[in-house]
C-alpha cells in the first residue's frame, strides 16, 4: 500500500509546473522563477543596506599606532619566468557532432514542450510627424501581423496580448513585454532522461572508438 501511495505523489508532482516570468517595463527587467505556487524574484536583487562599525574613542581621537622597528630593505630580484601552457590539440570534428546534435534535438524538443501562459507585447511609437508615425505604425503591424502565426506554429501559447500605439508627444518609443513561461516537472523529467541517455551512448561509443575497440 506505501509503494501506491508514493507513486500517487510522484504522479502528482510530476504535474506541477516550473518556469519563469520574464518582464520589462519602465520599472526595468524582472525575472521570477516558478516553482508550482511559489514564485521566486530574482530580478531586481533586494539591496542590503550594509552597516560599518564606527569605533569611537573616549577622547574622541584615533589612537597612536605603536612604533615598530625598521625592517632591512630586500633588493628586487627578477621572478621566475613562468612555463608555458601547453597548448590542447582539438579533437575530430566527425566525433563531436554527435554530441551536438544530441543537445540541438534536446534543446529543440524542450522549446516545444514550454506553454507560454502569458505573452504580451505593447509598442507606443513616438513622432511629432504624423506622416512619418503613420507609416512606421502600418509596418509595425505588419511585422506583428507575419510574426504572430509563427509563433503560434512553434509555440505554445495559451494568451497574447499584442499592441502598438502611436504618442506624438512622446520623446522616443517605448516598449513593455512580457511572458509567463512554464512546463511540468514530469515532462522535463522524460525530456532529461530521454537525451541523457543518448549523450551517454554517444558518449560511449566515442570512448570504445579512441580505444580501438570500434572501426572508424
Amino acid at each position: 500500500m506505501g509503494w501506491l501511495i508514493t507513486l500517487g505523489i510522484l504522479i502528482l508532482i510530476g504535474f506541477i509546473r516550473v518556469g519563469v516570468l520574464v518582464r520589462y517595463d519602465a520599472d526595468g527587467p524582472l525575472l521570477r522563477l516558478i516553482l508550482g505556487p511559489v514564485k521566486l524574484t530574482l530580478l531586481p536583487s533586494k539591496k542590503k543596506s550594509l552597516k560599518k562599525d564606527k569605533h569611537i574613542y573616549g577622547s574622541g581621537e584615533k589612537q597612536p599606532r605603536k612604533a615598530t622597528a625598521a625592517q632591512p630593505e630586500k633588493l628586487p630580484t627578477d621572478p621566475p619566468p613562468a612555463p608555458k601552457p601547453k597548448k590542447k590539440s582539438g579533437g575530430p570534428i566527425t566525433d563531436f557532432l554527435p554530441l551536438v546534435k544530441v543537445a540541438l534535438d534536446f534543446v529543440g524538443e524542450f522549446f516545444t514542450r514550454l506553454r507560454f501562459q502569458d505573452l504580451h507585447l505593447k509598442l507606443i511609437l513616438a513622432g511629432d510627424d504624423p506622416c512619418d508615425l503613420a507609416m512606421n505604425y502600418g509596418r509595425a503591424w505588419e511585422a506583428l501581423g507575419n510574426l504572430a502565426p509563427k509563433l503560434d506554429n512553434v509555440l505554445k501559447i495559451k494568451k497574447r496580448d499584442l499592441e502598438i500605439e502611436c504618442d506624438f508627444w512622446a520623446e522616443q518609443t517605448l516598449v513593455s513585454a512580457g511572458a509567463n513561461i512554464t512546463i511540468t516537472i514530469g515532462r522535463t523529467l522524460y525530456l532529461l532522461v530521454r537525451y541523457g541517455y543518448r549523450g551517454l551512448k554517444e558518449f560511449f561509443k566515442l570512448k570504445k572508438k579512441r580505444k580501438g575497440g570500434a572501426k572508424k
